[in-house]
């Protein structure tokens, strides 16, 4: 375990990147919300974007989380995966569905034609690479944690 100057370095670590987090979500949303009127996803697109920074940063620095040696919160997250894709993978294709049907109905309608375009360009891209980001990171998350509880049982590290 480590120590107790150890849990307070990794209590600063993860709030420093929570409000990174929100920042990025934030700049990214913001072209969003100034040209849509009522954007129907955007509970959708801040879970992507929350989704896929936290779980890649769990991917690759697990050992500098408050999770590192947490045997049985790594392996309830673990289960909690499984649910987790599948509905991201149907919030995705409903955006998919809704955006390929109604043409962006969401925008607002004072925007020229090729601000339009652009703003729509812009949704699409940015909502595809969150959330195909977001299901391919949560998808090998559950194999991150399960080497790490291994590892921990077994070798004692992470």
């Amino acid at each position: 375990m480590p120590a107790k100057s150890g849990v307070k370095q990794k209590i600063w670590l993860e709030i420093i990147w929570w409000l990174a987090t929100a920042a990025v979500t934030f700049l990214v949303l913001l072209p969003i919300i100034q040209h849509t009127v009522d954007y129907p996803f955007l509970l959708i697109n801040i879970g992507f974007i929350v989704v896929f920074i936290t779980v890649a940063r769990y991917l690759f620095y697990l050992k500098h989380t408050f999770l590192a040696y947490k045997q049985k919160l790594k392996i309830a997250i673990f289960f909690l995966c499984i649910p987790l894709i599948f509905n991201m993978v149907n919030n995705l294709n409903y955006f998919i569905a809704v955006t390929d049907e109604s043409s962006y109905f969401f925008l607002r309608e004072s925007l020229s034609l090729d601000k339009r375009r652009e703003v729509q360009l812009y949704i699409r891209n940015e909502m595809l690479f969150f959330g195909v980001g977001s299901i391919i990171a949560s998808t090998l998350f559950p194999f991150r944690l399960l080497v790490s509880v291994w590892r921990t049982r077994n070798k004692g590290t992470v």
